[in-house]
């Protein structure tokens, strides 16, 4: 498979978008005026305690006060490699903090919609291979590093980088990650030093910073793209800003000096990412249908709650019988559906509506299509079984605003219902606002301002209504088109 990935600089906004066999499966979007927060750790002060929710506002320097749940600020002990929280009581909110109090802590949620970002008092610092853990003791590794041998290995040379614990302060836990698949005990050494070294740094940012400073400051979007993706899989990474190309170069020397010779230098005339047809497919995304080779097609709606993708044959027939033709809109619409999810970045509770199929093993094979087009997306997913109305219920884990709504924001014509009344719905509805209105107030005429296209319609096809509501409230109505009046907009005018 041929990957790539592409980083396009401008000014004021950064993209990254990854290319898989020529095709765009993500693209990262950060600007300079919105840059996220998640990864970043900041010195807090506890501002509500809520005892019926377990949880607490804290006060880090954001627009809102952050979310801090009880279960995020217990620590669990370790138990050979694992987490665990003993018999798994959590103490209550009032015993672990008070209203006042000075807490650090890390941002695992970007601000969203309405919510304030969401936030972790288990700290967590990334480098290529590792996590480090300040203050639990787990040595883990990836669940997505299956071979157990390799395992095994990685752990050995981990705890033996580590040594034995002779401070009796407990040493750092640390995660191995899937990037760390196959390295060498040199490589996982230089991470070990590094993350040390940047652990001292925030100490000490700690020890002097102020409530609402930002202690430690996750990577710019490039800088950690690469830092999450980077591999053997990866043939080129394209930059196309001389100045952003120089600061790639020097990372990747730094952490990743095998793939030095991956990276270049884009300097063509044509904008890098109309090159490779990502401008067109950003803009694609951004739509609710998506078009099937077979002639079927997707309807992808997000709302507040959860996200919901419909498949529908729509001119596919087949050859052979319905439930086949079924099965292969299912098959394909599986695939395009987990290629929708990493490329619009949704989140949170996803129901998949399939259509219906009848053969057990129909199911079973769309499901395990599902799963492997999940299977590299970098984002945490969780499919449940087919129920028996053909729906799929999964979870993809949610740090960021999805693509739409990081680029988009609600029309102001509809406030974001995607609807709008019709000519004749508000035609009747200022019939009912003429009568209302002479019933309240004197008048000897009334004036009635709205769209041209609902005044057209008033006055072609409901003039012999507006002649009786006038001989109805004995006085007359004078209709006025405003240009920049909404179709749903209008006023009734007392003369």
């Amino acid at each position: 498979m041929s990957e790539e990935i592409l980083i396009n600089v401008t000014p004021r906004e950064t993209r990254v978008g990854v290319v898989e066999n020529g095709m765009l499966q993500e693209v990262h979007v950060e600007r300079a005026s919105k840059r996220g927060y998640v990864g970043n750790v900041y010195k807090g002060r506890v501002q509500r305690v809520m005892p019926g929710m377990q949880a607490v506002f804290v006060e880090i320097g954001l627009d809102r006060a952050a979310f801090l749940h009880a279960s995020d600020i217990v620590r669990p002990a370790s138990v050979d490699g694992a987490e665990s929280s003993g018999n798994g009581h959590v103490p209550s909110i009032s015993e672990l903090v008070h209203e006042g109090q000075e807490i650090v802590v890390q941002v695992v949620k970007d601000p969203i919609s309405t919510k304030g970002a969401r936030l972790s008092a288990h700290l967590s610092i990334p480098s290529r291979y590792l996590v480090l853990l300040p203050y639990a003791r787990t040595l883990g590794i990836s669940t997505r590093i299956e071979d157990e041998a390799e395992r095994q290995r990685l752990k050995e040379v981990l705890t033996s980088l580590l040594g034995d614990d002779a401070s009796g302060n407990g040493r750092p836990g640390y995660i191995v990650r899937t990037n760390a698949e196959g390295q060498s005990a040199e490589s996982l050494a230089f991470d070990v030093a590094y993350l040390g070294k940047v652990w001292r740094v925030v100490q000490e940012n700690i020890a002097r910073a102020k409530v609402g400073e930002r202690v430690y400051e996750e990577l710019s979007l490039p800088l950690r793209s690469l830092r999450d993706m980077l591999n053997d899989d990866i043939e080129k990474v394209r930059v196309d800003s001389r100045a952003m190309y120089e600061k790639v170069v020097k990372f990747v020397h730094k952490f990743m000096p095998s793939l030095d010779d991956r990276i270049e230098h884009y300097d063509g005339e044509r904008p890098i990412f109309d090159l490779y047809g990502v401008e067109d497919e950003i803009q694609r995304a951004l739509k609710k249908e998506v078009p099937l080779k077979s002639g079927g097609y997707l309807i992808v709606d997000q709302t507040e709650a959860m996200t919901t993708i419909d498949v529908n044959t729509g001119a596919y027939l087949g050859s052979r019988n319905l439930e086949e033709t079924v099965y292969r809109t299912n098959l394909e619409a599986a695939q395009a559906a987990a290629r929708q999810l990493r490329l619009r970045n949704l989140g949170g509770i996803i129901i998949i509506d399939f259509i219906d199929m009848l053969d057990e093993e129909h199911r079973r094979q769309v499901l395990r299509m599902l799963g492997k087009g999940l299977a590299r997306d970098h984002a945490k997913t969780t499919v449940y079984p087919m129920s028996a109305l053909g729906l799929v219920e999964m979870t993809r884990k949610r740090t960021t605003e999805s693509l739409a709504r990081q680029l988009c924001e609600p029309c102001p014509t509809c406030n974001g219902r995607g609807v709008m009344k019709t000519a004749e719905t508000v035609t009747y509805e200022i019939f009912r606002e003429i009568t209302r209105a002479v019933r309240q107030f004197n008048a000897q005429k009334l004036l009635v301002m709205a769209s041209p296209l609902v005044v057209n319609r008033i006055l072609e096809e409901d003039s012999s209504a507006v002649a009786e509501l006038e001989e109805f409230i004995s006085k007359s109505i004078r209709f006025q088109a405003e240009e920049h009046y909404s179709q749903e907009q209008f006023d009734v005018v007392l003369l």
